[in-house]
C-alpha cells in the first residue's frame, strides 16, 4: 500500500492518499474539532487536489478522536474577532467554510464521512454532502447530531437547512428551532445518516480501506456498506426516540411561524403528552427567539439549489453578528459561561415578521456577492 501526502497538511489536519482512496483525518482534540480557517482550508485544497486525479477513487473524512468527528465551527476565534471589529475575518471565515460545504456537497467522488461522536454545527456541514456524492453518511453508537446553534444566537447554516428542509414531516423544523441532539437511530430515521457501524469496528473498517483492491469509487462505498451490514442499530430507527415523537413534532412544528409551535404546545397535548410538551416549552423559552424565528424561516426557504442556501447563510451570518444575538449567545454559552444571555427579543411574541425579513437582507449587490460563482 502506498501513502502519499498531501501538501495541503496542518497539525489540526492531516490529508494524504492510501489505497487509491483520499483520506481527511480531523486532529484538533481540544477543541473537538472544531473548524479553524487553516483546517477549512487544508480540507478544500486536498478535494481540488484530488477531483481529476485518477488515482483517488473516493474520499473518507474521519476524526483521530473518540469523542467528536467535529464539533462545529470555531466561534471563540468568530467572537473575538467580533469584539475586534475584525468583520473581514468572520466574512472570510464564512465564506471559505461554505465553499468547502459546496465543494463537498457537489463533488464528483464518492464521499464517505466516518462520524463518530459530536457531529454538530459546522461538522454537519463537512458530512451531510456525502449523501449527494454517491458516498455515505456513517454513524455509530457515540454519534450525538445536532444543529444547536439557536442556542448561541445563530442558526442552522453550513448548509444544513437544506437536509432538514428533506427530512420527514415537520422533523426538520424541530431540529432547526430546538437544535436538540439526536442519536444514530434518530438521524437514520430522519434520513440524515445512510449506514450504522459499532464505534469499536471504525479502526477495523479503515483497515480494510487502507488494504482492499478498489477499481471504481462505487467498490470503496459497497466495502463500507458490507462492513456496515454486520452491525444492528439500538433501537431500531423506527423505534428511535424521534420516530416516537413523530406524530408530536408534525402537530406542533407545523405551526407558520414560532409564537404558533409555542401556542400549540401550550393547548398541552393529551395527558400522556403533556411531560413532551412541557420539555419542548422549556427548550423554547431557552433559545433565543430571534434566532427561533430566522432558523424555521431558513427552513422554508431551502427548497431550492445548495448554492441559493449557501449564498443565504452568508447574508445571515453578517446580520446575526451586527444585528442579531450571535456575540450575546456565544458570550453567555461559551465564553463568560454565566447562561444568561440578554436576547435582543425578551419573548418569542416580541419577534414580528419585518424583523425575521431584515435579517435575511444581503449586504451584498448579487454581482459582488462572495458566493456569487456557486452553481447548483
Amino acid at each position: 500500500m502506498s501513502i502519499s501526502a498531501s501538501p495541503a497538511v496542518s497539525d489540526e489536519v492531516a490529508t494524504y492518499v492510501a489505497n487509491r482512496i483520499g483520506f481527511i483525518e480531523l486532529d484538533r482534540p481540544k477543541a473537538l474539532n472544531a473548524l479553524s480557517t487553516g483546517m477549512i482550508r487544508a480540507m478544500h485544497a486536498a478535494l481540488e487536489q484530488w477531483r481529476e486525479n485518477p488515482d483517488v477513487l473516493a474520499v473518507v473524512v474521519r476524526s483521530q478522536h473518540p469523542r467528536a468527528f467535529c464539533a462545529g465551527g470555531d466561534v471563540r476565534f468568530l467572537y473575538e474577532s467580533a469584539q475586534r471589529g475584525e468583520h473581514d475575518a468572520r466574512d472570510t471565515f464564512f465564506t471559505e467554510e461554505y465553499r468547502l460545504n459546496h465543494a463537498i456537497f457537489t463533488y464528483p467522488k464518492p464521499y464517505i464521512a466516518l462520524t463518530n461522536g459530536v457531529v454538530m454545527g459546522g461538522g454537519m456541514g463537512i458530512s451531510q454532502g456525502a449523501h449527494r456524492t454517491g458516498g455515505l453518511r456513517v454513524v455509530t453508537q457515540s454519534t450525538k447530531m445536532a444543529m444547536p446553534e439557536t442556542r448561541i444566537g445563530l442558526f442552522p447554516d453550513v448548509g444544513a437547512s437544506w437536509f432538514l428542509a428533506r427530512t420527514p414531516g415537520a422533523i426538520g423544523r424541530y431540529l432547526a428551532v430546538t437544535g436538540e441532539t439526536i442519536g444514530a437511530a434518530d438521524a437514520l430515521y430522519a434520513g440524515l445518516a445512510d449506514v450504522y457501524l459499532d464505534d469499536a469496528a471504525l479502526p477495523a473498517l479503515v483497515d480494510t480501506l487502507r488494504s482492499e483492491p478498489f477499481e471504481r469509487g462505487a467498490d470503496v462505498v459497497a466495502c463500507v456498506e458490507r462492513e456496515c451490514r454486520a452491525y444492528q442499530v439500538a433501537p431500531e430507527p423506527d423505534d428511535s426516540s424521534l420516530a416516537r415523537s413523530r406524530a408530536l413534532i408534525d402537530r406542533h412544528f407545523a405551526a407558520p411561524d414560532v409564537p404558533g409551535i409555542l401556542a400549540s404546545l401550550e393547548e398541552k397535548c393529551e395527558r400522556d403528552d403533556a411531560d413532551w410538551a412541557e420539555r419542548a416549552i422549556a427548550v423554547l423559552r431557552e433559545r433565543s427567539p430571534l434566532s427561533m424565528a430566522v432558523s424555521l424561516e431558513v427552513v422554508t426557504r431551502a427548497e431550492g439549489a445548495m448554492a441559493d442556501v449557501l449564498r443565504g447563510d452568508l447574508d445571515l451570518t453578517r446580520s446575526s453578528f451586527l444585528q442579531g444575538d450571535a456575540v450575546e449567545g456565544i458570550r453567555a454559552r461559551i465564553i463568560d459561561k454565566d447562561n444568561a444571555p440578554r436576547w435582543r427579543f425578551a419573548r418569542i411574541e416580541d419577534v414580528d415578521a419585518a424583523e425575521v425579513a431584515k435579517m435575511f437582507e444581503s449586504p451584498w449587490p448579487d454581482n459582488e456577492h462572495p458566493l456569487r460563482d456557486l452553481r447548483s
